[in-house]
């Protein structure tokens, strides 16, 4: 008989996948949502109700659902106190039904955050919350909430910390960290920030929750699946490079930071993207390949692969094609 796992935030990009993959691999999935839909079933990280009966009768529960805001917040509250009731309510109801495993999608927000010095991190680093922004403050207080939890009650935790998540949409909703290609391909940006990620492929995220979830070994253990160090400029260059001869005019002239801070008094939306200016993220995926056999695509395929769906999707029209449309008409 198959066994049945609980993806949390299921309408989200991650979880889209995470299903997507779960399914493709023989599983029952249930999601839980805000609201209720096909195969869906309602459950809000901020309220008791509804966890017990969306986690009745599942093997498994996969957490992906957190708070990622597109602006930065009045207070860190507004993002650390869901993350973190939302996270203990689910396993609290992971460990009243029974469940044999919980994964919990953390990030390397929780890993990176706050450091002064250079090196490449590892599942033994912490973000600093005392110097981190509220994303990265609640990512980290949300997963080491989960990991005095489960030492507390016996429960079988894993935690997936990805990197900057690209590769394609499965529909129409921009996540937050799409945005990014989304702005360069659609020339919402005049130029780029000196700001960089650690990229990593949702196809290739959905596969860690998985092995996370089915491999003995990892229980009790932190995962970072992430690639190398970006510059966001090196990301605009390799779009330029594609889409720019089809008649995109993908911008990869460098903004000066003195620039950026000027526009981010202005535009609530480029405000979180501070914590990232002239830091770099070098974090190790080695763990996750040795334990758990991950392999992941390279950042190129998976930028290209974003900007696709994008297109494809209708989200960024090739503006010297509705130029010819206007001319034409």
């Amino acid at each position: 008989m198959a066994e049945q796992v609980l993806v949390t935030g299921a309408t989200g990009f991650v979880a889209g996948h995470v299903i997507a993959d779960l399914r493709a691999h023989g599983y029952l999935v249930r999601g839980t949502a805000r609201q209720p839909g096909d195969g869906v079933v309602a459950a809000d990280l901020t309220r008791d109700e509804g966890w017990a009966e969306a986690v009745e009768g599942c093997d498994y529960v996969v957490h992906v659902a957190s708070p990622f805001p597109i602006e930065a917040p009045k207070s860190d509250d507004e993002l650390v106190r869901p993350a973190v009731d939302g996270t203990l309510r689910v396993l609290r109801a992971a460990v009243a039904a029974g469940v044999k495993r919980v994964v919990l999608t953390s990030s390397v927000a929780a890993v990176a955050s706050g450091h002064s010095g250079g090196g490449v991190l590892t599942e033994a680093d912490w973000s600093v919350v005392d110097r981190s922004p509220a994303y990265q403050k609640s990512k980290t207080l949300a997963e080491r909430a989960a990991w005095d939890f489960a030492r507390e009650s016996g429960l079988e935790l894993v935690s997936v910390n990805p990197g900057l998540v690209l590769g394609p949409l499965l529909d129409t909703k921009l996540s937050t960290s799409v945005q990014l290609v989304h702005r360069l391909l659609t020339r919402d940006v005049p130029a780029s920030p000196k700001m960089g990620f650690s990229v990593v492929d949702v196809r290739d995220v959905a596969t860690a929750h998985r092995l996370a979830l089915e491999t003995p070994a990892a229980a009790g253990n932190r995962y970072i699946v992430a690639g190398e160090h970006l510059w966001l400029r090196e990301l605009a260059v390799m779009l330029a490079e594609e889409f720019n001869p089809t008649g995109y005019r993908v911008p990869t002239a460098p903004l000066p930071t003195w620039l950026f801070h000027v526009v981010a008094l202005f535009d609530a939306s480029v405000r979180p993207a501070k914590a990232f200016i002239g830091r770099r993220e070098d974090v190790s995926a080695d763990k996750a390949r040795r334990e758990l056999g991950w392999t992941s695509r390279p950042a190129r395929e998976s930028i290209l692969d974003t900007a696709h769906s994008l297109i494809e999707l209708g989200l960024a029209p090739n503006p010297s094609k509705k130029a010819v449309g206007s001319m034409s008409t």
